[in-house]
């Protein structure tokens, strides 16, 4: 594997971007439903690098319940119920969204990344900091041994910690293969990473775990990207569907985002719309059913650029 540069990133472009997003999911059912429960995050983000400025969700049959709120992570999110049989569910999400390149990281000023550590680190009368719920284990992103060792040659002693974070970004991207069919949407990072393959999903929870199990705090973003990019642009893996990065927690910085899946920061041809521990905090569409047998389902992203300013 060539050793990668830890330099800092060129900061992305600084244009903002008016994005149309649509999400189309469509369930079939073999028998009907008789009693459905539903858990929607498709509602983007309010956020410092975007801005929401329309948001309608439709679904069909009419839900016999259905409200909304926002989540202990900030996320808008949306309840819906059905009490009768049916035997289709679909739920079709349209957004207007500018978005702007995230603001450039001081990368000079970035700590030391086990300074960081000790910063996060719990002890009887030190302040709280509010970071710290995201250095711990999740059900996708548990801390393990084999995380910490896969994380330490990117966080040798007194490194910077965006230095070691793109680095550590740089060698999923290079050791991992991105393949849909080596995992499933229930495979948690242990298993991502004895495999070195997976989708973006399992390169974000992979990273996420590597981070934590050294004491540093990472958070998963789900969203999506530009579907059709620029002339001479490479197109982006994740577009057409829903996407997941990382965001690492550096003091005077905030959170800075990484893209393990591209091998790249997100700049303004991404669109947030749920930040959480990992994907179970932040799933697109999901329930609990009673009936319905076997079901097809099809899902679509489209994501498309209505202006550039």
């Amino acid at each position: 594997m060539n050793t990668p540069s830890t330099d800092a990133p060129a900061p992305p472009a600084a244009d903002d971007v008016l994005y149309r997003v649509v999400h189309e999911t469509a369930y079939a059912y073999a028998t009907p439903v008789e009693l459905a429960h539903h858990l929607a995050h498709l509602c983007p983000l309010d956020h410092a690098a975007q801005e929401r400025l329309d948001y309608v969700c439709e679904i069909h049959p009419e839900p016999e319940h259905r409200h909304s709120d926002v989540d202990v992570f900030g996320n808008q999110r949306e309840f819906f119920a059905y009490y009768s049989p049916h035997d289709t569910l679909s739920v079709r999400a349209v957004s207007l969204v500018r978005v702007r390149a995230p603001r450039a990281a001081d990368w000079s000023a970035s700590p030391a990344w086990d300074t960081v550590r000790e910063q996060l680190l719990y002890r009887a009368g030190k302040p709280y900091v509010a970071e710290a719920q995201y250095t711990f284990g999740t059900h996708f992103s548990p801390l393990f041994a084999a995380a910490a060792t896969y994380a330490q040659p990117s966080f040798p002693a007194g490194r910077p910690l965006l230095d070691g974070a793109l680095d550590l970004m740089h060698r999923i991207h290079a050791d991992f293969t991105y393949n849909p069919d080596s995992t499933e949407v229930q495979t948690r990072a242990p298993q991502a990473l004895e495999l070195r393959a997976g989708v973006c999903q399992d390169y974000a929870h992979v990273m996420i775990s590597a981070l934590r199990s050294l004491g540093l705090a990472a958070r998963y973003i789900s969203g999506y990207l530009r579907s059709h990019p620029r002339p001479g642009e490479e197109q982006l893996v994740g577009a057409d569907a829903s996407h997941a990065w990382v965001a690492v927690w550096c003091p005077v910085n905030g959170w800075v985002e990484f893209d393990p899946t591209n091998n790249r920061q997100p700049a303004a041809d991404y669109v947030r719309i749920a930040m959480g521990r990992d994907f179970a905090d932040v799933s697109p569409l999901r329930g609990v059913i009673r009936g319905g047998g076997e079901h097809t389902l099809k899902v679509g992203v489209h994501v498309s650029a209505v202006r550039a300013d």
